[in-house]
């Protein structure tokens, strides 16, 4: 149950090689720096063949240094850095904003379907409709299916087909596959707990359908809506297309259990979509507050009436919440509550676009993108990375930079993302869709930082289409956006692969490869610069409520008690799938008294009604040593009363 870091959300330690295995080691990476050497001495007319050859090496290169450097080798630093400046020099490219998506726009959509079960030429094992995040296995493994990521990808491809972009007949088959994965999904008893104790929390599962038991970051709380959110959008299509037989009977049931998840738990606490920070999260609280004003319409429409009014609650509730991110005196999103960081995050911008409806025009309660609140973060996000990372180097202050998560991070090196930076492009195409529509921008005192990066002498107003203040600002914006998407075009290999991450030093892609969300978001980057405009989800004319009202049941005692043996030093603590008992943190575990030694216990305020997972274990000095063993032990409060839990150690 212990939460490591994501895979590499914290350098590795690794311990030092015998000076044997060191001299080994030197002695290969000294060869393949010659070779390397004779490679870059060839003409510039050299044959496609060598140039994927160099590629290769310098990516074989690039992963070996990595490991090597563990090895804190001091002489092997002025190496290290002329070979990736090399490496950088190769893999960098060097095209317009056109090729560059007509070239990368199939290979981007061939490598989402290598990665889909079971027929994904990069998916061997997959069960069907099961979205792997990345073929990679080692350093980082990511061979494995994350709710969010799954649900991100399909909401992208339900996008495709529904609007007309990909009517294939295998399309629709991968789409309906999806709906029966997750159908089962859900119903697997996991350390989140299971599907009626807090189990649709759980953020990852084996690709074949199998639950994930090692430990890890949970609860994550923005997999039910974001699944939500793709299904309603089929759902709504399938409606349109007169199947609604197979969405009451298929889809519906899926819908349903996301939906209650997040009504029930929209206000605890769970892991951002980073995995690394326990708190309430910008982009969480944005998509609950979607799935549920989408869940409620659909409702209505297929006659599900009784749940209408508890979905249009919450969701009214949420949306109260979600203003309480902004933060007037820093004029950006704080994307967490926790965590201790600035609070400039990828999270905000990505909410931003997920929560994209056109109908809503430039609405900032639900932070649309071309929303005051929205441009001023955006710039805020950006500006954030223009000094911390090498590449970004020498770049005018209102021209596109490479991204990353937020500037504090440290994962792989704190690097430049893909899906990040695509996303900073992706929110002002979305902005340039609905200006062009309604036929005017406005610029308010929010925003106009964000507006003077265009025009320095630009004042507060709105500019109709037929001024030549809105031409020179969308011509300007527009080909901002385009910068985002040429960044990383730069960064991209020849053979169009998207990794992770690129390195912030020298744009070689590192860490996981053919990652899926960076091939998705890549995708939707283009289809928003062609202007496709997704299904409006009610964004439109919404009110924020005057008083912001928290969906938290009453409270009952509930005294836990373990017959535990111990030894000096060591204590009994408790944790489980309620905020109330930590999220599974076993750092923030509760610990037990022994006044009534062998027996331990503790009581703890828990919500009525309320069925929830828990286990003990055990820390010595306060460093957890031991976990029970499975299964999970669970218990439904009471409605009223309290109640005395008697278990024993195992």
């Amino acid at each position: 149950m212990e939460k490591p870091p994501r895979p590499g959300s914290l350098i590795r330690q690794h311990p030092p090689h015998e000076r044997g295995g060191r001299l080994i080691l030197l002695g290969i990476l000294s060869s393949i720096v010659f070779l390397m050497g004779v490679i870059f001495r060839e003409t510039a007319d050299i044959s496609s063949v060598l140039v994927k050859y160099k590629e290769e090496l310098c990516l074989f290169y690039y992963a070996s240094v990595n490991r090597l450097q563990t090895l804190h080798l001091p002489r092997m630093r002025s190496i290290w850095l002329t070979a990736l400046t090399f490496c950088a020099a190769v893999l960098s490219q060097s095209v317009t904003i056109d090729q560059y998506i007509d070239s990368e726009s199939s290979i981007a959509k061939v490598g989402v379907l290598a990665n889909i079960g079971p027929s994904g030429a990069k998916s061997s094992g997959a069960k069907a409709g099961v979205v792997i995040a990345s073929p990679s296995t080692s350093d980082p493994d990511y061979l494995y299916t994350w709710t969010r990521d799954s649900a991100l990808v399909y909401k992208m491809l339900i996008d495709q087909y529904t609007l007309g972009e990909d009517i294939s007949s295998s399309l629709r088959g991968n789409i309906d596959n999806y709906v029966s994965a997750q159908t089962i999904l859900q119903q697997v008893s996991n350390p989140s707990g299971t599907v009626s104790t807090g189990g649709l929390g759980e953020p990852k599962f084996n690709i074949d359908l199998t639950a994930f038991t090692a430990s890890w970051g949970r609860p994550q709380r923005d997999g039910p809506p974001l699944r939500a959110i793709s299904l309603i959008t089929y759902a709504n299509w399938l409606i349109a297309n007169s199947n609604t037989t197979y969405v009451t009977g298929k889809v519906w049931p899926v819908i349903k259990l996301d939906l209650d998840y997040t009504a029930k738990h929209w206000n605890q606490s769970g892991f951002d979509l980073w995995e690394e920070v326990s708190s309430r999260s910008f982009f969480t609280t944005a998509v609950q507050h979607r799935a549920l004003r989408q869940g409620a319409a659909l409702a209505t429409k297929i006659g599900q009436n009784s749940l209408v009014v508890g979905y249009s609650a919450q969701a009214d509730n949420i949306l109260c919440f979600l203003q309480s991110y902004w933060s007037s005196t820093g004029n950006y999103i704080t994307s967490n509550t926790g965590g201790g960081r600035s609070g400039k995050d990828a999270n905000s911008v990505l909410a931003s676009i997920h929560s994209f409806d056109a109908a809503a025009g430039c609405d900032s309660r639900t932070f649309q993108p071309c929303s005051d609140k929205a441009l001023a973060n955006h710039k805020a996000y950006v500006d954030a990375f223009r000094s911390i990372y090498t590449i970004n180097s020498g770049i005018a202050a209102n021209k596109a930079v490479a991204t990353g998560r937020y500037p504090e991070d440290v994962y792989y090196g704190g690097q430049a993302w893909y899906l990040t930076t695509a996303a900073a492009a992706e929110q002002l195409y979305d902005a340039l869709i609905v200006w062009k529509a309604q036929g005017s921008l406005q610029v308010t005192s929010t925003s106009l930082a964000f507006f003077r990066q265009f025009s320095s002498s630009i004042q507060t107003g709105t500019y109709a289409s037929s001024t030549s203040t809105f031409a020179t600002l969308t011509a300007a914006i527009k080909e901002y956006a385009d910068g985002f998407i040429l960044v990383n075009a730069k960064y991209t290999p020849s053979n169009g692969a998207l990794a992770e991450q690129y390195h912030r030093n020298t744009g070689v892609p590192l860490s996981a490869k053919d990652l899926t969300w960076s091939y998705a978001s890549t995708l939707t980057a283009f289809a928003s610069r062609k202007g496709f405009i997704p299904a409006s989800w009610g964004a439109k004319d919404l009110v924020v409520p005057s008083v912001c009202v928290s969906n938290q049941l009453p409270m009952v005692p509930v005294t836990f008690t373990v017959v535990a043996s111990t030894v000096w030093g060591e204590s009994i603590y408790l944790t489980g799938s309620i905020d109330e008992l930590k999220n599974w943190s076993p750092t923030d575990a509760l610990i037990l008294s022994s006044t009534s030694y062998p027996t331990w216990s503790i009581t703890v305020n828990v919500p009525v009604s309320t069925k929830f997972d828990y286990k003990f274990l055990r820390k010595a000095n306060g460093v957890v040593s031991t976990w029970e063993s499975d299964p999970n032990r669970f218990f439904q409060s009471p409605a009223s009363g309290n109640s005395v839990l008697s278990d024993t150690w195992r």
